[in-house]
């Protein structure tokens, strides 16, 4: 599931992931309705954008993770972001996947698949 309130983002990320890489995708440009919308056990990785109207990436979030603890996320940012200033600002919070806008495809794909890769996290209430 990609999140993002830019339409074009969400257009060409869903593109590029299901046409050069097989994934299925879902896609929103509001979070309110990904929120309203998003239901357990179907979603494997979430990727989201932080900066938003109505709610921030980071509140969409924790508000998904209510509901489902299972998904890998990934978030999208515009700014340059450091796992360890994320840390110190977040701590409870189990997210290592930013990825920087702008974003080509291949680099996406290339993120997607190693968040896959990763091993599960735990305890991500």
């Amino acid at each position: 599931m990609i999140v993002d309130d830019e339409q074009d983002i969400t257009t060409v990320m869903k593109m590029g992931l299901e046409e050069y890489a097989g994934y299925k995708v879902t896609t929103f440009n509001d979070p309110m309705q990904a929120l309203a919308e998003f239901k357990p056990n179907v979603y494997d990785l979430l990727v989201i954008d932080i900066k938003m109207p109505g709610m921030t990436g980071f509140e969409l979030y924790k508000r998904l993770r209510r509901i489902d603890s299972k998904p890998k996320v990934c978030f999208i940012t515009a700014f340059e972001m450091y796992y360890d200033e994320f840390r110190k600002v977040f701590p409870s919070l189990d997210v290592k996947c930013f990825i920087r806008k702008p974003v080509t495809i291949s680099n996406l794909i290339q993120q997607v698949d190693a968040e896959f890769a990763s091993p599960p996290r735990t305890g991500s209430r």
